[in-house]
This record gives C-alpha cells, structure tokens and sequence, in this order.
C-alpha cells in the first residue's frame, strides 16, 4: 500500500535520539529549547514553545488569549476536529465560517458578511482559526484587516504549513497573527513523533504559554505572591496541563528541521508531476494562490462528477483497491454528530458539503518516488475509466 503519507526517519535522526536516551535528560533538557530556537529562528519569531501535540498549542493558544465561557470561536469547517474542539475546551461556544471554492481555506469575504452579522445581533467572535489547508496560507492580510475592524484575536492553524511561506515571508512569522500553531504528527512535513508548537510576537503570550504547558507554574520570582522559601521554591499561578515535549521528540525534531526545505521543495517537485500527468483526467486540480509558497502537506485532486460514470466513493474504494492509500481531508466538521446536537446541520456551510463531496487526498510525502506516483496516476486513471 503506498500510504496518502509518512514520515521519514534517516539515521542522523536516529543518532540524534539515541544520544538523548544516553544522556541526563529524557525530559526538560537542553533539547527542546534548541528545537524552539530552531524554529524560531527558521520563521523569523521571537517566541516558540513546544508542547506534546498541536491540539495542546491550540487549547493553550486559546487559553492565553482569554477565552472562555460566553466567548465564541470562529474557524473554518474543512479542518481537523482539534481546530473547533480547541475552543469547547475553554468552555466557549464554536461557529464556522465557509471555504473560498479555489483554496479551500477560509473565505474572508464569507467571514466579512458572517461579522457584520454578529455586530448586529452581539456575537462577535473572540478568536478566529484560520486554518491553511494542505499548507496554502490563508489570505492573512484581508483576515488581519477584519480582525483590527471587530476586535477579535488570530490563531493561525499552520499545522500543515511548516516550510511555506505568504509574501515571501515565513508562516509562522506572525505578521497577521496573535499565536501560530505547527504540529509534527508523523504524516506532516517534519515530524518530532507527536508534538506542537505555539510561536508568538509577543513575551507575555509567550511567558503565559510556556506556563500553562507546565501545570501553570512559575520558578520566576517575579511572578509570585511573596519571596521564594528557597531555591526548590515554585508556585502554581493559574490551571495549566502537563503538555511538555520530551527530549526525544526535541532532538528528533532538531535533526529533521534541517532537511525542511528539501523536504518541502521535493513536494512541489511531486507537485508539478502531477499537475502534468493529471492534466488530462476529469480532475479539478489544486490551484496555488500567487502570494503563497504552500508547504504541500497534502495534495487534493477534486472528481467532475459531472464527468465520470462512477460515484465519489466507487473511486475512493477501486484507489484503495488498487493499493493506493488514499485519503479525505476533511468530512465537515459541522456534519459531525457532536456538532450537529450543537445545532449545525447539513446546508449550512454549502462550499464546504461541495468539496467534501468531491476530494480525495492523493499520496504526498518525501519518499515518493517517481515510480510509486506513476502507480498513483495508472490506479486513478484506471478508477476514472480513462
């Protein structure tokens, strides 16, 4: 089966572990303050905190910024559940806002009627996610503009971006944002095994994060209701949760950080292959917005059903068939039961139903070789009766 994407591990990875596990430091070691550093430096931000998962960078992002109950959460509904859930956490209430039909990421002008609708009515969001799906960035200009008119604060959801770039400047930068969220999950473009990272202009977001990924406590005596009994002396200041990165995942994300780039311009070589070898198939290919440089985590073809014989699923299942692991990203998330007992149904989001309808995430990752993406395009050309 050749997998719709996985991690690559080479030996200077592995060496890079094993030193850890043969030194002092399994956890809160010198580690994963480099690997913070690393990207850091690589975007361009002063600020990066690594935690245990981007679905924990996401719920302390939302938590530093304030959110909570009687707060809402905006953030587009082709995403992972952990873009919406990250809000429920905080006890707010969580709303969606429609796909631009070209870049499948949140539309600013959907988002531009849908605010102007909740001055109206007292709803206004707190925070919104834009979420930049397969790695195209969002248009954070037009997102940043509306967010400086409303007053809410920006979550970037870069979990698939890493390596891209908007205005031939770093995602993750945040010029146009708050917080940026990254995740190293194994399938994305550079993984740590499980991990997350938050990256922040400013110090206390910054200082707030790092504490809230560490049961809320501080050694820092300024921050704390009297003199410390004593060098061991901690206080716990706020909630926060044990969502700490290992060493392990800090030194394995320090090693793969430094083929980022080749990583990611071997994607848009695969990228370019399959725009030409596809050109010809009942496809709507992905299009790239000219401001954008998109990491390519995911490369999602879309079925003219209108032109095939054959249904949306009948081709999912003869790629699968044929040893094709294909994927979707992502079934709405307002179509899912959790979400419709909130009141959500189908219709609501209707740019979003269309493209689930339609898109099948296609094998894109390092180590696909030619060889394998020509089996990629026969299998599909085969499923489409081509």
């Amino acid at each position: 089966m050749i997998p719709y994407g996985r991690q690559e591990i080479l030996q200077a990875d592995i060496d890079a572990v094993v030193e850890v596990l043969r030194s002092d430091f399994l956890t809160q070691g010198p580690m994963v303050p480099r690997f913070e550093k690393t990207v850091s430096d690589y975007c361009g931000v002063p600020h990066a905190i690594a935690v245990n998962s981007a679905t924990s960078a996401l719920h302390i992002a939302c938590l530093a910024l304030d959110l909570g109950p009687g707060d809402w959460l905006w953030t587009s509904p082709i995403t992972f559940l952990a873009s919406a859930n990250c809000g429920l956490y905080c006890g707010a209430k969580v709303d969606f806002v429609d796909i631009d039909p070209r870049t499948y990421n949140l539309c600013p002008i959907a988002l531009e009627s849908k605010l102007q609708e909740a001055e109206r009515t007292g709803r206004l969001p707190k925070i919104v996610v834009p979420v930049h799906l397969c790695g195209q960035p969002c248009d954070m200009p037009a997102i940043r503009g509306l967010a400086t008119r409303y007053g809410f604060k920006i979550i970037e959801d870069a979990s698939h971006a890493i390596g891209g770039r908007y205005l031939d400047r770093p995602i993750g930068n945040c010029e146009f944002s708050d917080i940026t969220v990254f995740s190293f999950h194994p399938v994305k473009i550079v993984t740590s095994a499980e991990g997350g990272m938050a990256l922040t202009r400013d110090p206390v977001l910054a200082n707030r994060l790092a504490r809230l990924r560490s049961h809320g406590m501080t050694r820092d005596p300024a921050e704390m209701t009297h003199a410390p009994d004593g060098p061991w002396y901690y206080q716990q200041i706020e909630l926060g949760y044990n969502y700490r990165m290992t060493e392990l995942q800090g030194a394995l994300g320090c090693s793969q950080m430094q083929r980022l780039d080749t990583y990611v311009a071997g994607r848009h070589e695969l990228a370019r292959r399959y725009d030409e070898l596809l050109a010809h198939l009942p496809l709507t290919l992905p299009w790239q917005h000219p401001d954008g440089y998109s990491g390519l985590h995911l490369y999602v073809v879309r079925l003219q059903l209108n032109h095939i014989s054959r249904t949306h699923r009948e081709i999912f299942e003869a790629l699968r068939a044929a040893g094709i692991g294909v994927n979707l990203h992502y079934i709405p998330l307002h179509t899912q039961p959790y979400y419709e007992r909130m009141g959500f149904k189908a219709g609501d989001y209707p740019q979003a139903e269309h493209y689930y309808s339609e898109a099948i995430s296609l094998p894109m990752y390092s180590g696909l070789s030619q060889a394998q993406q020509d089996q990629v395009v026969a299998a599909l050309s085969a499923a489409l009766n081509v």
